[in-house]
């Protein structure tokens, strides 16, 4: 029998925060992997390029962090590194952090879509991802974008199949609480790169 997805990644919650040092990069490119997943429980095809986008990021950011380990650890010390080494090179490219930005848009936008879906449990799916992309993403796309991503919303599953997706016939309730947790870890990720992104002028999630 297959497990309950919230079983078979890691959770954000899990991801080690340290106030003055930063956000975990290994523990956290394992968690937005499992968020990767996610993506295949709304159906074939459905948010592809949302998620290929989420994938090829992750991959930006998980390259800066194999060829430089030591100047990696956090996230906030990768930034710090790329920038530092732009710096000294003469160069304003910094892949990594342009990644790690549009990373964070997609993590922002699943996460608040999620979240509308919790606290509005009359709302649909497709409700909750409308209000989230409107709120997250619509601002960063072009119409053309936008007609496809509106498209793409129309298609998502009704909230009780994906919730039964999801759960893998394990119960609503430890479906609820392993969401909640998952859903607090990637806001409190989300909420504190984002502010380090713009204090630092290292870019706008």
């Amino acid at each position: 029998m297959t497990r309950p997805y919230f079983e078979t990644v890691k959770s954000f919650a899990d991801v080690p925060v340290v106030e003055d040092v930063g956000v975990e990069t290994e523990s956290f490119l394992e968690a937005a992997d499992g968020l990767v997943k996610l993506f295949d429980l709304l159906g074939s095809g459905i948010f592809g390029f949302v998620q290929a986008d989420i994938r090829g990021n992750i991959s930006g950011v998980r390259g800066r962090y194999v060829s430089v380990p030591d100047g990696a650890q956090t996230l906030e010390a990768l930034v710090r590194h790329e920038a530092e080494q732009s710096k000294n090179s003469g160069t304003s490219a910094r892949p990594a952090t342009a990644c790690l930005v549009r990373l964070m848009r997609g993590l922002a936008f699943t996460c608040q879509a999620l979240q509308n879906m919790q606290a509005d449990t009359g709302a649909e799916l497709h409700v909750c991802f409308r209000r989230s992309y409107d709120s997250v993403l619509k601002h960063h796309h072009t119409f053309v974008v936008r007609s496809v991503v509106s498209v793409a919303i129309r298609a998502v599953p009704r909230r009780s199949d994906f919730y039964a997706r999801i759960a893998q016939g394990g119960s609503k309730e430890a479906l609820d609480a392993a969401l909640g947790k998952w859903l607090e870890g990637l806001d409190r990720i989300v909420k504190r790169t984002s502010g380090f992104l713009a204090e630092g002028g290292y870019g706008r999630v």
